[in-house]
């Protein structure tokens, strides 16, 4: 996340009582009042200088603020200095009511509807009059009448934009309600001084139809924005409504109906046909099926039976389940999930970091060519009614909103769709380097293969190939590496009774040794086997063969003195996705590289299937981030897709870090990118959303840019009247948003085509 720093200002406050540095607090406040970027710079500045304070960012389609301190820092710290700085704030609690909040905002959508049609009523006479006008019919409005027209819409309608006017002045900054309320009070004043003037004026020569119907034009666009910007989180509300508020639970035998949050871990949860499921947990009972399609972005309902996982906000097919709840509350699947869209729809792209520097000075700017435009026209003999005009036309028309809105909207409408589709994308920084990938590393298995081998072969020196799999399996007792929960489930499958196991020990990235029966065994790859000296030529043939199938073999011996034992062949499916997943990256231009611990005929086997090129075989755990590290070094922006603990530093050491949703937690955590589902095809997807959203950031940046760039000069050159100002300044704010909420047409794409 990109976020404004402030220098260290308490280095004492991060110290806990031992001396050791404490970690930097979250705290996440609702602002109210900002309408512009240039609000949005001042808040996160106020903010900064509060005491200990380290990071602050604040988005103004979400209307919220993130900010990082030292534990010492009080909530009440941060909304008095909000506060000073003219706007109003709250905390944000971790457990608040979505709904509450929705609630309000519908509340103020229909107040803000109310008084933009009693101004549109008030003003419609003005349009009547200048449309009459434009067409050489007189339509009567006499000067009284415009006075009382116009009154009420500057005063009671635009009374919106008086309060945060005044607050900016005071605090010697300015915002878009500064703008606004200079200009059309200029042009207010100034039809009330030509009425003033002796001789009279006729009904012609007055400016209060500009000032009505700026102020009616800009409420317009603020409601159709305000609306825009509701649309633009609607994967949080969605994500939301999947919480059930409710679980029914068994205790002491009897079934009771209690508030979900109330669900404790280990409780068994009863589950109805049709009911969306409470709580992440395991199936102990029953037999159905679950729609995971808002959580996953999976089309096809999951069946499940006792022993399968199922996830708290998906909804139970047509058979009754009881659950084990195994994780609850903010731990849950769900809960992370929107914790994580939270957390990217409050990042900012870099780009942004030059949109606030902008902003922080545009008001200002913008004043001084009023100004400016003033002094000229007076200079060049238009006379003040012409310059007065042309100077609000400036003012009204440069508006910073559409600067503040072109990134954080994109920005939410992009996670919020990739997260539909089982894509959830951490922050706005990997959005932007997620686009430049060129090179993509899989780790090979439980990501290009399905991560649940099986043994297909059993291969002893001596024939007794049962004994073989019971040591083998009886040393596995102390493992958690996939390949020995398949040659235990061997085992139990053949009935071999397994034996205590000692002295077991993990040798990372080789194998185990372990004692078992007596016998000193060393289990793992042909590296193990040459670093004990065990010499492996007698089954070198077969296993060659096996390896050529695009399986693993795990050789055996035993130590003292060193002799084999035979071997073990495992194999792993490989996924059904995962040959059309290379395919695309490949049409789209982007290298597909295998990056695996597996000897190098297993690897070029599966690499050989799926057609990936380059395989970098037989490295150890340690090394998968320095190998990442060496790609990034050619120049090139390298994507890592894994699921393991030992993919972890891998994930961590790459531009962009893609983590399978069915793996460990430490790799989730690591990766930028997280994919719900174990399908590789989302990866393409995911490189494809992230382009998709940067574009459109660049697109609305360029548009706001460009609009101030082309509109202000015309505007102090007196081709653009202070009507046709403010409809363009509300248009502005209304595209910038609408161009955002297109994103949400992005599907992914058919697979082995290239991008567009």
């Amino acid at each position: 996340m990109d976020t404004a720093v402030a220098p260290d200002t308490s280095p004492d406050a991060t110290l806990d009582t031992t001396g050791t540095p404490s970690p930097p607090v979250s705290h996440s406040l609702a602002i109210r009042g900002m309408t512009c970027a240039s609000c949005v710079a001042r808040v996160e500045k106020a903010l900064l200088k509060v005491p200990g304070v380290t990071a602050a960012t604040v988005n103004l389609a979400t209307e919220q603020a993130a900010v990082s301190a030292d534990a010492g820092v009080a909530d009440a710290a941060l909304i008095a200095a909000v506060e000073k700085a003219g706007y109003q704030a709250e905390i944000v609690a971790e457990d608040a009511e979505e709904s509450a909040h929705d609630a309000e905002a519908e509340r103020k959508s229909r107040r803000d509807l109310w008084i933009l049609v009693g101004s549109a009523v008030l003003t419609l006479p003005f349009f009547a009059h200048m449309a009459g006008m434009a067409v050489g019919v007189h339509v009567p409005l006499p000067p009284w009448v415009q006075l009382a027209l116009a009154t009420p819409v500057q005063f009671v309608a635009g009374a919106r934009f008086y309060g945060p006017a005044w607050k900016a002045l005071k605090a010697g900054t300015g915002n878009m309600d500064l703008l606004v309320v200079l200009g059309t009070l200029a042009a207010y004043g100034l039809s009330l001084w030509i009425m003033a003037r002796p001789g009279g004026v006729g009904e012609d020569g007055l400016y209060f139809e500009a000032a009505a119907a700026v102020i009616t034009l800009i409420l317009l666009g603020k409601w159709l924005e305000d609306r825009a910007k509701r649309s633009t989180a609607s994967a949080i509300r969605a994500l939301m409504k999947l919480r059930p508020e409710t679980a029914r639970v068994l205790r002491d035998g009897r079934e009771v109906e209690i508030p979900a949050k109330s669900v404790a871990s280990g409780e068994t949860v009863l589950v109805r046909p049709g009911e969306r499921i409470a709580v992440d947990g395991e199936v102990i009972e029953g037999e159905s099926e679950a729609d995971e399609s808002l959580l996953t972005g999976e089309s096809l309902p999951v069946a499940k039976e006792p022993g399968d996982a199922v996830v708290g906000g998906a909804v139970n097919g047509s058979g009754f389940l009881k659950v084990r709840a195994t994780t609850v509350g903010r731990r849950s699947r769900l809960s992370a999930i929107i914790r994580s869209i939270e957390g990217a729809q409050a990042s900012k792209a870099p780009v942004q970091r030059t949109v606030d520097r902008i902003a922080a000075v545009f008001v200002p700017v913008v004043v001084a060519i009023a100004a400016v435009t003033v002094a000229g026209w007076l200079l060049a003999g238009g006379g003040i009614e012409v310059a007065v005009v042309n100077a609000v036309s400036v003012l009204v028309i440069a508006c910073p909103c559409a600067l503040g809105l072109a990134t954080p909207t994109a920005i939410m409408v992009g996670t919020g769709v990739g997260a539909r589709h089982g894509i959830l994308i951490k922050d706005a920084d990997v959005l932007e380097r997620a686009r430049h990938v060129s090179a993509v590393v899989f780790d090979k298995t439980g990501t290009l293969t399905e991560g649940k081998p099986t043994v297909a072969a059993v291969v002893a020196v001596d024939g007794d190939f049962k004994r073989l799999l019971r040591l083998v399996a009886s040393a596995q007792q102390g493992s958690e590496h996939p390949l020995g929960r398949a040659v235990l489930a061997e085992a139990e499958a053949r009935g071999v009774t397994l034996t205590r196991v000692e002295n077991f020990r993990g040798l990372a990235g080789r194998g185990l040794s372990a004692a078992v029966d007596g016998v000193s065994l060393v289990v793992g790859s042909r590296r193990l086997m040459a670093e004990t000296g065990v010499d492996t030529a007698r089954l070198e043939e077969d296993a060659r063969a096996i390896e050529e199938e695009g399986r693993t073999v795990m050789w055996a011996a035993a130590r003292g003195p060193n002799r084999l034992l035979g071997f073990l062949g495992v194999g792993d499916k490989i996924r059904p996705e995962a040959k059309a997943a290379i395919t695309t990256l490949k049409a789209r231009g982007i290298e597909a590289i295998m990056l695996t611990g597996d000897n190098r005929r297993t690897a070029e086997a599966v690499a050989r299937e799926l057609g990936i090129d380059r395989v970098i075989a037989e490295v150890l755990p340690d090394g998968k981030a320095e190998e990442v590290q060496r790609l990034r070094g050619g120049g090139r922006t390298v994507a890592m897709v894994g699921d393991g603990v030992n993919d972890a530093p891998a994930l961590a050491a790459a531009d962009v870090g893609i983590a399978m949703g069915t793996g460990t937690d430490v790799a989730i955590e690591t990766a930028g990118v997280t994919l719900m589902r174990g399908d590789p095809a989302l990866v393409a997807d995911a490189l494809d959303i992230s382009r998709a959203t940067a574009r459109r950031i660049r697109q609305n940046l360029f548009w706001a840019f460009v609009y101030n760039v082309v509109a202000i000069p015309l505007a102090a050159l007196g081709f653009l009247s202070p009507v046709i100002a403010g409809a363009a300044m509300a248009g502005s704010s209304v595209s910038v948003v609408t161009g955002s909420l297109l994103l949400n047409r992005w599907k992914p794409s058919d697979h082995g085509k290239p991008l567009p």
